[in-house]
């Protein structure tokens, strides 16, 4: 399977790289089988993103992360956090792709900031951008803080993601298993034409007399005052 992993990270070395290349492990580690893990850092195709988005036309490399990204199992996005939401570059990838380039894949969104107050980042601005791109996105974002690295529960969060990323990568990816072969043998013209069942001509039953009152008044029943209506 082939994971990508999608890094917005501008420093050297980058918290957002960091928290990246863990749950990109964590998730390679859940998945059975060989997985192909490929990093696309965005500090490095700034120029080609903002030249496609004037003209049009994604560069060399630009283009080969693309379709990276669209050919993806699994999707891990990392982004930090600038104003209260993800980067410009974060943003301006994605707007480069085709409208219909993520639908239907798995992605683990991830973000890192200054403070924890900026963790509803993940709900607010990610989980609502891959939800307009159609993507699925696993149940666990992660934020990591300043003050998280080092720290009891992150670890944990980033392996409850990758978890979740990996079984949903091997749900999509599983061979449809096939249908047993059916044991009986196929019905032939004969087998059909016994089958045929014949069905008795109903008997008309004769209509009974309109039961008569002490009073001389015949009560007539509902079935033949319908009938009469017909008429």
């Amino acid at each position: 399977m082939k994971l990508v992993v999608v890094s917005a990270g501008l420093s050297v070395p980058s918290s957002t790289r960091l928290l990246a290349d863990r749950l990109a492990a964590a998730t390679a580690g859940r998945v059975s089988g060989a997985v192909d893990v490929r990093v696309v850092e965005l500090r490095d195709l700034a120029v080609e993103i903002a030249h496609n988005l004037t003209n049009g036309f994604p560069g060399r490399v630009l283009s080969a992360a693309i379709e990276d990204v669209t050919s993806a199992d699994g999707l891990i996005v990392v982004t930090p956090v600038f104003s209260a939401s993800y980067s410009g570059l974060f943003k301006s990838f994605f707007d480069v792709l085709d409208k219909d380039a993520l639908v239907g894949k798995p992605v683990l969104v991830g973000a890192t900031g200054g403070t924890g107050r900026h963790s509803l980042v993940l709900e607010h601005a990610l989980r609502p951008l891959f939800a307009y791109l159609r993507a699925v996105v696993v149940p666990t974002g992660v934020y990591a803080a300043s003050e998280d690295w080092g720290v009891e529960g992150l670890a944990e969060r980033v392996e409850r993601a990758g978890g979740e990323l990996a079984a949903l990568m091997s749900a999509l990816v599983a061979p449809a298993e096939p249908s047993p072969p059916s044991n009986s043998p196929s019905p032939s013209a004969d087998t059909e034409e016994a089958a045929v069942v014949a069905v008795p001509t109903p008997v008309p039953v004769p209509a009974q007399p309109s039961p008569a009152r002490a009073d001389g008044f015949h009560v007539v029943p509902f079935e033949e005052q319908l009938a009469a209506l017909r008429v």
